[in-house]
């Protein structure tokens, strides 16, 4: 059989190099460009968060200065409102169903509206210090511009079907530097089927808007958490009880989720559109510590270097404290109407989960004092991948964080257990 034939006859496929499957590649790379600049500059303007730890140390030392933030946070209250007005149903929660539902012809949206509403709106949400990540707005505007481009060039239903989805897996990529985990969650979140031609569009989209990435903030991931040492494999027998725990913390999350949702619906007399005053209850916080405010990858790596020995009582105390705030706070953040993020929360709660079971692991002599770091890394997939129920994007991320897939193994244990605990155990209630 000739070469074109196997190709042809490969899957049910269309001939992948075909004239016009190289035109839609071209129509990818420049979707990945355009949605790379674009996330880019947000990742640079969001890295004004550092600013907050030079605001709220003034502040702490002088009180009145409180009054003038809490009044400029409020006129962003009121901006924010005017911003999200007329597009809360595209703009609002989680944008996966939504571009999912564009790629079944079950939703539509005005894809440059929601572009530039998606981007003012959540830097004026992230900005402030609420606890909420860049990657779901990352993963929209990617979308946005698939749709617009595709628009554009006039191509067929199918075709611009798939641009969108590129365009997410492009946006994804951007926001974590990491390509191959946004093409892993357009086939696993929102395609939810694998197909070669959705599947390479998507590489080429994903691998161009990294690129992009790598000229503004160089080649490692936004996360970089390399590890020098494995998890002795007498250790892997204690990640079954462990991923049970995390399983039922990630559903727990995912209650409280709904049960502020309704909440919020609840309110009397505050329009849905200025909910977000009701996250600035984060103000004491950053008072007190302002480094965990926000999307908090830069605690994260605070985190990472945390000594699991050194008072290893007060730490433990410590990030009990630090898990209560972001559990709540990030479920506040996120519950309210704000255009933002969760992917990033749930990293950060998983990071601190994995610290304090690695702290206490430690100090019974379960694991060795150099596998700290393994722990946080691993638990870091397990609760993402559970609480957001896309385990195959949460591995493939971590494994490119930590730029190698020899620690693969125990990052899918425990995300595996994890994911399986947390559904069964929320699925119980509709088997009796």
């Amino acid at each position: 059989m000739k070469t074109d034939e196997v190709v042809a006859t490969n899957s049910g496929n269309p001939k992948l190099f075909s004239t016009g499957e190289l035109w839609l590649i071209c129509q990818g790379l420049i979707i990945g460009l355009i949605t790379g600049i674009i996330v880019s500059v947000f990742r640079l303007i969001i890295e004004t968060l550092k600013l907050l730890a030079i605001i709220y140390p003034l502040m702490a030392q002088h009180w009145l200065l409180i009054i003038p933030y809490v009044a400029v946070t409020l006129v962003i209250v009121l901006l924010l409102g005017q911003v999200i007005k007329g597009y809360t149903d595209d703009l609002l929660g989680s944008c996966a169903p939504k571009i999912e539902a564009i790629m079944h012809g079950h939703h539509s949206m005005n894809a440059m509206q929601v572009l530039w509403r998606k981007f003012v709106g959540a830097l004026l949400a992230i900005c402030p210090g609420l606890f909420l990540g860049r990657e779901d707005p990352c993963i929209q505007m990617g979308a946005c511009v698939g749709q617009g481009f595709s628009q554009l060039c006039q191509v067929s239903e199918e075709d611009q079907r798939l641009l969108l989805g590129c365009g997410a897996a492009a946006g994804l990529s951007a926001a974590f530097s990491a390509p191959l985990t946004g093409v892993i969650f357009l086939i696993e979140d929102i395609t939810q089927n694998f197909k070669l031609r959705y599947s390479m569009l998507a590489l080429a989209a994903a691998c161009t808007s990294d690129l992009v990435t790598i000229f503004f903030f160089g080649t490692r991931p936004c996360l970089y958490l390399p590890l020098t040492t494995n998890l002795p494999t007498t250790t892997y027998i204690w990640l079954v009880p462990l991923g049970m725990v995390i399983g039922l913390f990630a559903l727990a999350y995912h209650y409280c989720m709904h049960a502020m949702h309704r909440f919020y619906r609840r309110i009397p007399r505050l329009p849905l559109i200025y909910n977000s005053v009701i996250p600035l209850l984060v103000i004491p916080i950053g008072l007190w510590n302002p480094r965990i405010l926000g999307g908090s990858h830069l605690f994260i790596g605070d985190v990472t270097g945390f000594s699991p020995v050194v008072n290893w009582g007060n730490l433990v105390k410590l990030l009990t404290i630090f898990i209560l705030l972001r559990f709540f706070f990030s479920i506040i953040s996120y519950s309210a109407a704000v255009p933002g993020g969760i992917f990033m929360s749930a990293l950060t709660l998983g990071a601190l989960i994995g610290a304090l079971l690695a702290v206490l692991l430690i100090h019974v002599h379960l694991i060795p004092v150099s596998c700290y770091l393994n722990m946080v890394v691993i638990t870091m997939a397990a609760y993402f991948g559970a609480s957001e129920e896309i385990p195959f994007t949460a591995i493939t991320l971590l494994c490119e964080m930590v730029g190698t897939v020899d620690r693969a193994f125990p990052i899918a244990i425990l995300t595996l257990v994890a994911y399986v605990t947390r559904n069964f155990i929320g699925d119980l209630p509709r088997r009796f």
